[in-house]
């Protein structure tokens, strides 16, 4: 399966429902458990897709499965809770910088302050891989940028990260799982250096 980013994804009757906008992994296991879908439209929203209701992915298109036909029940990618502050707490808000209320209380009762607060409702331990994320080598030089995400055709687990290189004229590279260090949200680590990045053969789509 390939998981290219900002890839079309459509439901099963080939309706399109939304891009990739991340890909979920669970780097214990170099399983991937979900991939975020970007919906757009007056009101965007990034719902989290668990791998068992995606049927197939390849070049620009990820396909569903007939049971995600409403996208809607699926849970948000994140979701953002608003804390009320201390009085202690309050007191060390800049000046002029006081949180934005998305409720009033009945007149004359006093208004709490709250501060917005994101989780992700990914798996505990996961990765939210963003799309475009950057490529470190082992010397910590910036080399490119993630483009694709390839798993084994038996099971939804990644072998090779496809990096692209170059803005005017991009070079791929077919990157193992092996040379890899350490996925973060926004970089990928690798263990090798720029050197032997640089001696890798370019990657053609077949």
């Amino acid at each position: 399966m390939q998981l290219k980013q900002d890839a079309y994804v459509v439901s099963a009757d080939g309706e399109n429902v939304g891009h990739l906008a991340r890909v979920v992994i669970d780097p214990r296991s170099n399983e991937i458990t979900h991939i975020v879908v970007h919906r757009g439209g007056l009101f965007t929203e990034d719902k989290l897709v668990p791998m068992s209701l995606i049927a197939a992915g390849i070049e620009n298109r990820v396909t569903l499965r007939d049971a995600a036909k409403d996208l809607t029940a699926l849970p948000n990618f994140e979701e953002t809770h608003y804390i009320p502050l201390s009085a202690e707490e309050a007191t060390r808000l800049p000046m002029g910088q006081a949180p934005s209320l998305y409720w009033y209380p009945p007149a004359g009762v006093p208004i709490p302050p709250i501060i917005p607060e994101t989780t992700e409702n990914t798996p505990e331990g996961t990765i939210a891989l963003k799309e475009g994320a950057k490529v470190i080598t082992a010397e910590g030089d910036a080399v490119g940028t993630i483009e694709e995400i390839l798993t084994d055709p038996l099971a939804d687990r990644v072998t090779h990260f496809l990096i692209s290189q170059g803005l005017l004229f991009p070079e791929k590279k077919l990157i193992p799982l092996n040379w890899v260090k350490e996925v973060k949200e926004e970089e990928v680590r690798l263990a090798v250096s720029k050197r032997t990045l640089d001696e890798l053969e370019h990657y053609y789509a077949h």
